[in-house]
């Protein structure tokens, strides 16, 4: 009897432990409080608009959309790119691939300037596989240049190009369903990765990662920016010679970072969720709103750097932000699955 009575108080302590753990591993006790140093310019109706790459110099951004963020169904609308012009005030956006009859569930994406035209890689999640598609865009027209998959794209969220034939790609988990996507979901257990594209073969460059999401490159400096929202941090790597990375170190962010993306002054922009406890109540539908954050980090070298909190809402006015762009004084905040998508001015 004293056996049995011991095992269950270690059960019990076990599992108080356990959840205190998660609990506090995924900002269930933060406080969320509004603040930001502007207002809100316009809200516009996109749904699902996840990540957002720029091309400041020639003012537009393309917008990756998919309402829901799940997988295309019978009868669901699904989901697409789209053009927003920055050089007027009507930010409307428009959609780029309605010609683009293959299922399509955009997810993280990537844009690289080859000579007169753009080369955009986009996650897509369908009902049998993961892909990564590329277009070409020349001017406003789209065109599907070609289809990678592969076993290693085992639950891919976002991708970075490294130049036209090469890049990069985040699996945010190593289990697509059952027990072993829980366990990584909640235990935090750090079992996904990074891989490389070279033009030929995939190979793995960095693994032991506890959600893999957003992911970016500074060529200037040859680092590599990788977002781990479940622990709360962005690991930072050094691009070699070979495209092979080494870890340099973790940035304790404090909040469930997300997309990645650079300002002029090569400052890290990520949209973040500050509980994330919440934030898949939400994505359940068992919520009506998750509250957003962005964050901004100036990275100067290893144990060098400053984190800035921008942007706290409660998700009232936009729920689960996942990536901030800046164009001039102008933030572009994207988010999981609501029905809009905002943009910011600073004063």
């Amino acid at each position: 009897m004293k056996l049995f009575k011991r095992f269950f108080s270690i059960l019990f302590l076990g599992t108080l432990i356990f959840v205190a753990y998660v609990f506090i591993s995924t900002g269930f006790f933060r406080t969320i409080e509004n603040k930001f140093d502007g207002k809100i310019i316009k809200k516009i109706n996109l749904p699902g608009a996840e990540d957002i790459v720029i091309s400041r110099v020639d003012s537009f951004a393309i917008i990756s959309s998919t309402k829901g963020r799940a997988l295309p169904k019978v009868n669901y609308e699904t989901g697409g790119l789209y053009y927003l012009d920055l050089k007027t005030n009507d930010f409307e956006p428009i959609n780029l691939t309605s010609e683009f009859k293959t299922q399509f569930a955009p997810h993280g994406i990537s844009m690289i300037k080859v000579d007169s035209t753009f080369k955009i890689a986009a996650i897509n999640h369908t009902e049998s596989s993961h892909t990564i598609e590329v277009f070409t865009l020349k001017g406003k027209t789209l065109t599907h240049e070609k289809t990678f998959e592969d076993k290693s794209m085992t639950s891919p969220n976002d991708v970075v190009w490294l130049d036209k034939d090469k890049f990069y790609f985040s699996n945010d988990h190593k289990y697509e369903t059952g027990i072993g996507r829980l366990i990584e979901d909640y235990v935090g257990v750090e079992i996904a990765n990074v891989v490389f594209f070279d033009g030929n073969k995939y190979t793995e460059v960095s693994d032991g990662i506890a959600f893999a999401n957003g992911i970016n490159i500074d060529k200037k400096r040859n680092l590599v920016f990788l977002a781990s929202p479940r622990k709360f941090i962005v690991k930072v790597y050094q691009k070699n010679e070979d495209n092979s990375l080494t870890f340099i170190e973790d940035i304790d962010c404090g909040t469930g970072v997300d997309n990645i993306e650079f300002d002029e002054e090569d400052n890290l922009w990520i949209g973040s969720h500050p509980n994330l406890l919440h934030f898949a109540e939400y994505a359940k539908g068992n919520k009506k709103t998750s509250p957003s954050e962005i964050i901004k980090i100036n990275y100067k070298a290893k144990g060098d750097y400053t984190i800035e909190q921008i942007y706290m809402e409660d998700g009232t006015e936009m729920s689960a932000s996942t990536v901030a762009v800046t164009f001039g004084n102008l933030i572009l905040v994207g988010n999981v699955m609501d029905d809009n998508f905002i943009i910011l001015k600073r004063n």
